[in-house]
């Protein structure tokens, strides 16, 4: 197991603006293939899921985008970043006036890129590596979360599980780019963004990405 997850992410990423939130640097990697193996291999369990901290999103960037065009979604309120990856999503939203922001993943490898990147970005961002999924959301104004349609169970699960709290009265915000789970049915349409991404990530260089909202 790696004992000091920040240096080894330090040291297979660098920092870059995402494409479309030009306002915000993270440490992310160049190459999906390379830091796949890198991590495997320091933790010596192959077939691990590839590492979305280390890549910013088409979904994320795009709320991202729409949080920090839009401030008064999430000023003064406490926000949640479901499935954070490298918290772009919640840097974004504490950039924009948040009171703040938990980041919840649960990739251990998250805990320690959102601290870096929450630096570099000079804000604070907290932290959670449980399974949300497993009860209530958190008790928060706002829930926002990136690209998490991608797989039917986990998709099915989360839009259950973000249907439920828009019920209880948090605001909720989903950003995707056309994954094939997603269903844009009784979904409010926010904004569309062309998000430049790579053919190692996506099927295109750029991505056809919205913002939606649960009514």
């Amino acid at each position: 197991m790696i004992l000091d997850r920040p240096a080894f992410i330090l040291a297979n990423t660098r920092l870059q603006t995402p494409p479309h939130c030009p306002e915000i640097q993270l440490h992310l990697a160049d190459e999906v293939t390379p830091i796949w193996r890198m991590t495997e291999e320091a933790l010596s369990e192959i077939g691990l899921p590839p590492p979305f901290w280390a890549f910013a999103w088409a979904g994320g960037q795009a709320v991202a985008r729409y949080v920090l065009d839009h401030p008064e979604v999430v000023a003064g309120k406490r926000v949640l970043d479901f499935a954070t990856g490298s918290g772009l999503v919640a840097i974004a939203a504490m950039r924009a006036g948040a009171l703040s922001a938990l980041g919840s993943d649960v990739d251990a490898f998250c805990g320690p890129a959102v601290a870096l990147n929450a630096a570099v970005n000079g804000v604070e961002v907290a932290f959670t590596a449980a399974d949300l999924l497993d009860g209530p959301a958190p008790d928060v104004d706002v829930i926002l979360a990136g690209d998490i349609c991608y797989e039917q169970p986990l998709a099915g699960r989360v839009l259950a599980w973000l249907t439920a709290a828009r019920a209880e009265g948090r605001t909720v915000l989903i950003g995707d780019p056309m994954r094939t789970y997603f269903p844009r049915e009784g979904l409010v349409h926010l904004a569309e963004y062309q998000v430049p991404t790579t053919r190692e990530l996506e099927d295109f260089e750029v991505k056809r990405t919205s913002v939606w909202a649960f009514p």
